[in-house]
């Protein structure tokens, strides 16, 4: 079950635009498991040596970069955001709505 869950994670994960961001919980939500945002995370915390998933897209409901300890190097979530042209203060998105994408009506 897990194996499978954290695999259909990454299935959305990997088609967030360049650029923009979703949440642990829109993910949850667009699989059918609205409750399992943290399981999302434990996928998204799974997924570091898969190069194919851009997990530093996947913040939280706020827009905070909950999981940049994850990342290698001090800065790096932030850095691969900033690439993308997503401004990024104190560990948070700024115009977090603009960049917000929601994988049930953008897919």
């Amino acid at each position: 079950m897990e194996e499978n869950f954290f695999e259909r994670v990454y299935q959305i994960v990997r088609q967030i635009p360049e650029g923009k961001v979703t949440s642990y919980g829109a993910i949850a939500k667009a699989l059918g498991a609205a409750r399992s945002a943290r399981m999302v995370g434990w996928a998204m915390n799974a997924s570091h040596n898969i190069e194919d998933v851009p997990a530093h897209r996947v913040v939280n409901r706020k827009g905070l970069l909950s999981g940049k300890h994850h990342f290698e190097g001090t800065n790096l979530m932030q850095q691969l955001l900033e690439n993308e042209g997503i401004k990024v203060v104190n560990n948070q998105i700024v115009d977090f709505e603009k960049h917000f994408w929601n994988p049930m009506t953008d897919l």
